[in-house]
């Protein structure tokens, strides 16, 4: 072999490019083609190497990370028909670039992740790398295992003792690159996910680190720790006091009661319901071992993993996670369910009105969702008591921060609990008197919501609330009449604010929505949009709807009236025939009038029309 290609561990020849570029080969009988697997791709020279690399062909390569000089030359591996598996988190980084290229904020950019270090233009890829798994590839097996700190979405691959750990670790105790690691403005996300991903990485049992930039390390465990220490140490010289990272990993509970833990280290905070059977139940998943989160909210920028799960197992002998119950939908409360399904078999209970939310992302104008459906396993009904193990546990509507928002109410230890997600802020101190009341109108807030919330928590009488972002709150009647006192208020301010006494406007001032509200159609197609409309006046009126369509499509219907009782609801579908070129982001939408209220063009919907055979 010549300088370019070493056989660094038996069946592992590394091939020097933009990056180190790892060939494993697979097993061949005599006669058979030859073939292996490659992780991470460089510039693509590899393919130029087959000969001294003793191969006939590149199956498949697995990608660490999204920076360039990993991976800028996979066009090549595509129109060699080589397969491309990346990481969950960095999928949108390949063959969906260009948004990002397009959309990228430059200006006042608070948001100092590498993502721009990523491909100038898209690539296909194959499919995603399967965390905490084991998957085959080429006839190789390939365990996946998350290990942000270079980037958000970084992963090492396992291969028998070899660990393939991209840019984690350079050398004992050294990174490639710390400017990398610097995701925020000011913050210490990316150093600190240093330290749990190679405390992370200790526990496996590996011969040898194979990093992109550096040479092989044949002590993992020193080499990992010195880096852990070191990282700690440049951790806690960028903040005011002290943060024991890897105490937080070892132990991230609390323990509210002795069956009921509050992981501390979440973003937001998930609640453990233990069973004497040693299985146990989540409230809320979301980013789990969390180190801060950056300004992005794109899909590379957020990432759930199950780094909390060893601990509980070792400290509290949990057996397995069997259900997990959100909340709402909110992403820092579900953006780990997938995961704990796919890797657990953790079952995932939605509430009836949460359920749709979760199962299409998107169908409606609502902030904060996750990128993915996240089905559910069991659908609940409102005020159903399910029974898990040895708990009963009621759920409840609890609208006012969402109006997709539950409260799950249980006996533990002698206690009676609510769950209540984020729908007001103690600001984090147990005894004070004033609660500050967590609404968003884009979530759908109706006037009276606190109000509503207010009597259930006085019908309840909780013993305990805990909640997503605040520490537990043991309750008495002084904190049940502040929390009615709060609504009233709340009520209040509203009616001094809005013009209600003339015509109810709600909370948001939105009378009509259309459904779906961002979804696909091929060129050509039809698509059916429902416009759903409320009427503002006491009493009945006409309403009058024009669909507003840009050149090239066609609507099957001209204006559509609706007559509309007082303060009622109605609904109607719009059927439009798309453009028959692709387009991304098509604007439609409704111009209103209800009575003699001339709203305008008050409700749109966003349509990607994409070439026929293509959702």
């Amino acid at each position: 072999m010549g300088k370019e290609v070493t056989e660094v561990v038996p069946g592992v020849l590394r091939v020097e490019d933009t990056c180190h570029v790892y060939v494993i080969k697979a097993p061949a009988a005599q006669g058979e083609e030859r073939t292996g697997i490659a992780v991470d791709f460089g510039s693509g020279r590899v393919l130029d190497l087959l000969d001294e690399l003793g191969l006939d062909r590149i199956t498949d390569v697995l990608v660490t990370h999204h920076h360039r000089d990993q991976v800028q030359g996979l066009h090549r591996a595509v129109e060699a028909g080589v397969a491309v598996h990346v990481p969950p988190v960095e999928r949108d980084l390949f063959d969906r670039v260009g948004e990002m290229w397009e959309g990228r904020q430059l200006l006042n950019d608070y948001d100092l992740r590498d993502d721009r270090f990523s491909l100038l233009e898209p690539v296909p890829i194959t499919g995603v790398v399967p965390e905490y798994r084991t998957a085959r590839y080429g006839g190789v097996d390939v365990r996946v295992l998350p290990t942000p700190g270079h980037t958000p979405g970084s992963v090492t691959y396992v291969v028998g003792g070899a660990a393939f750990t991209g840019d984690l670790i350079y050398a004992p105790g050294k990174v490639w690159s710390l400017a990398a690691t610097q995701w925020s403005y000011t913050e210490n996300e990316g150093p600190a996910m240093v330290v749990v991903s190679s405390e992370l990485l200790q526990r496996e049992e590996l011969d040898v680190l194979l990093p992109s930039h550096g040479e092989p390390m044949t002590d993992p465990k020193d080499a990992l720790a010195r880096l852990s220490a070191a990282m700690q140490r440049y951790v806690d010289f960028r903040r005011p006091h002290p943060w024991d990272v890897r105490g937080l990993l070892n132990n991230p509970f609390v323990q509210v009661t002795p069956h009921l833990l509050m992981n501390r280290s979440s973003q937001s905070y998930s609640y453990v319901l233990l069973s004497e059977s040693g299985a146990a139940m989540v409230f809320d998943f979301g980013y789990d071992m969390s180190t801060g989160l950056v300004k992005s909210t794109a899909r590379e920028a957020r990432r759930p993993w199950l780094a909390s799960l060893p601990a509980l197992r070792e400290h509290y002998g949990v057996t397995g996670v069997e259900v997990a119950l959100p909340t709402h939908y909110h992403d820092d409360h579900v953006a780990g369910m997938p995961l704990l399904r796919d890797v657990e078999g953790t079952a995932i209970w939605a509430p009836s009105h949460i359920a749709p939310i979760l199962a299409t992302p998107l169908h409606h104008d609502l902030p904060c969702q996750w990128f993915d459906p996240i089905p559910a396993d069991r659908v609940l009904g409102l005020g159903e008591t399910v029974r898990w193990r040895e708990y009963d546990i009621t759920v409840h509507d609890l609208p006012g921060h969402t109006l997709f928002a539950a409260a799950y109410e249980f006996e533990v230890d002698g206690h009676r609990v609510l769950v209540t997600g984020d729908q007001q802020d103690g600001m984090g101190i147990p005894n004070e008197r004033q609660e500050i009341l967590n609404f968003q109108y884009k979530n759908r807030f109706q006037i009276e919501d606190y109000r509503k919330s207010a009597a259930l928590y006085r019908r309840l009488r909780p013993d305990l609330m805990v909640s997503g972002h605040w520490r537990p709150r043991w309750v008495d009647d002084d904190y049940l009449h502040m929390m009615t006192e709060r609504g009233e208020e709340l009520v209040a301010l509203h009616h001094d604010l809005l013009p209600l006494d003339r015509l109810d406007l709600g909370a948001d001032g939105v009378l009509c929505r259309l459904t779906p509200y961002y979804t696909s159609v091929p060129t050509g197609g039809e698509i059916v949009l429902t416009a759903t409309v409320r009427n503002p006046w006491p009493d009945k009126a006409v309403a009058t709807l024009q669909p507003v369509v840009p050149p090239g499509w066609r609507c099957e219907q001209g204006s559509l009236t609706l007559r509309l009782p007082g303060g009622g609801m109605e609904q109607v579908h719009l059927r439009l025939v798309a453009d028959v070129v692709p387009r991304r982001r098509v604007r439609l939408a409704v111009d209103l009038t209800i009575g003699d209220l001339r709203l305008g063009q008050h409700a749109e919907a966003l349509v990607d029309v994409v070439p026929e055979g293509i959702r």
